[in-house]
């Protein structure tokens, strides 16, 4: 007989000792129940955006971040050009 199952005590009122592995044994309740995350389901489903603008906070990450890295390499680019056309900071 395989390690892993065994005969054990009877589970839920059943009749007789059942067949059951360690693992249906140790199964612990889910984080949430199904119900909410149906409700969870449907709100993003029943949204006609983009998939990675679904989220509450994606429009930070997907545009807001990306738009600010690229603002401060311009401004930085444009101040390289700014000093090398003006000879503001040469080594002599």
């Amino acid at each position: 007989m395989n390690s892993l199952w065994r005969r054990l005590p009877p589970i839920n009122g059943s009749a007789d000792g059942d067949l059951c592995s360690f693992r249906d044994r140790m199964s612990e309740a889910p984080f949430r129940p199904r119900e909410k995350l149906v409700e969870h389901q449907k709100i993003f489903q029943n949204i006609h955006k983009h998939t990675y603008l679904k989220g509450r906070y994606d429009r930070i990450t997907s545009v807001g971040i990306p738009i600010a890295l690229a603002a401060s390499s311009l401004f930085l680019i444009g101040r390289g050009i700014y000093n090398m056309s003006h000879g503001i900071g040469m080594k002599e």
